[in-house]
């Protein structure tokens, strides 16, 4: 399907309607500390006070409320053991459809209990997120179910787009959005809403240095096969499936890219929790050392920060804090 702005922020204002009683209204909050030390009027926009502790349950919630009963009661499938897991294991239990959640051998137990907090029924498949999800694809397909992407659906994207619809609301003008990208599938949702609001609003995609594969699949004009470095940004990092729709989506609605370095991701995590008294995840960390890296650019200008998540592990949340010690 060719990239429709247009369509997505239309399919976006029906899914922030549809999941409102599903999921928190998650603060926009003005932050003194940032807006001090930049000269820009900063806002954070909170998703990682959004149950489950990431923005994912809004596009999760979302391809479930637009299945078919008959497809809800055969069950779903996903491939995930990080937020996307946890998002389709609360919303399955919500609306009472059951199915299984396929994650790599190696996955923490961390992260499998909290997708079984949710009453999630996990799987064990393979060694890295590809060879999960594939096999979660052919798992759906084989025994009549529905596959959950993580970005690669239109309803899931629409449903991250309902995070967008909310900053409108409670900003009446933006001039910019930093936003971390992975899939591509919040900053496409978010900023179809936001253009269409405003339309020289800038939107700016933030990837880790170890993991730039949207920024340079765009600059090069199709997805590239690259490979991923071990980034504190694991929610954005590793590839993009061939033909996913984010990427001409990315295409149209993201006016620059800018990459930060692990050195940059860790300092901005520690300025955050520290002046925002809040944890936030490696991918929050990229949105926010995106900004500091151009803020220069932004000063006397509003600018949103989406904080797309908290959930991150013990060991690598110690040893961020260590490092600022040093």
């Amino acid at each position: 399907m060719p990239a429709d702005p247009a369509r997505l922020a239309t399919l976006a204002r029906e899914a922030e309607a549809r999941i409102r009683a599903f999921v928190e209204l998650t603060p926009l909050r003005r932050s003194a500390s940032f807006s001090n030390a930049t000269g820009a009027d900063v806002y954070f926009k909170l998703e990682n006070l959004q149950t489950t502790g990431s923005f994912k349950l809004r596009g999760a919630t979302n391809r479930l409320l637009t299945l078919t009963e008959e497809q809800r009661a055969k069950g779903c499938v996903a491939a995930s053991s990080g937020n996307h897991g946890a998002a389709v294991a609360c919303a399955m239990q919500r609306l009472d459809v059951s199915g299984v959640i396929f994650v790599p051998e190696q996955t923490s137990s961390a992260k499998v209990e909290k997708i079984r907090s949710y009453g999630g029924e996990v799987q064990f498949f393979g060694t890295d997120g590809l060879d999960t999800e594939q096999h979660a694809r052919r798992w759906a397909t084989e025994n009549d179910m529905t596959y959950l992407s993580p970005y690669n659906d239109e309803q899931v994207v629409a449903g991250q787009g309902s995070c967008g619809v909310e900053i409108v609301q409670q900003l009446a003008d933006v001039d910019a959005a930093f936003i971390a990208v992975g899939g591509g599938g919040l900053i496409a949702g978010a900023a179809s809403i936001l253009k269409a609001h405003k339309p020289d609003v800038r939107i700016i995609g933030c990837q880790p240095t170890a993991s730039p594969v949207m920024a340079q699949s765009v600059e090069a004009g199709r997805i590239l096969d690259l490979p991923s470095e071990p980034t504190l940004s694991d929610g954005t990092a590793g590839g993009i499936e061939a033909e996913a729709i984010t990427f001409a989506l990315n295409q149209a609605l993201v006016d620059e890219f800018v990459v930060v370095d692990e050195d940059r991701i860790a300092a901005a995590m520690r300025q955050y929790m520290s002046a925002e008294e809040q944890v936030i995840e490696g991918a929050a960390g990229v949105a926010v050392a995106g900004f500091l890296q151009e803020s220069e650019h932004y000063q006397g200008q509003t600018v949103v920060i989406i904080i797309c998540g908290e959930n991150i592990a013990e060991q690598k949340f110690a040893e961020i804090l260590a490092d600022g010690d040093d």
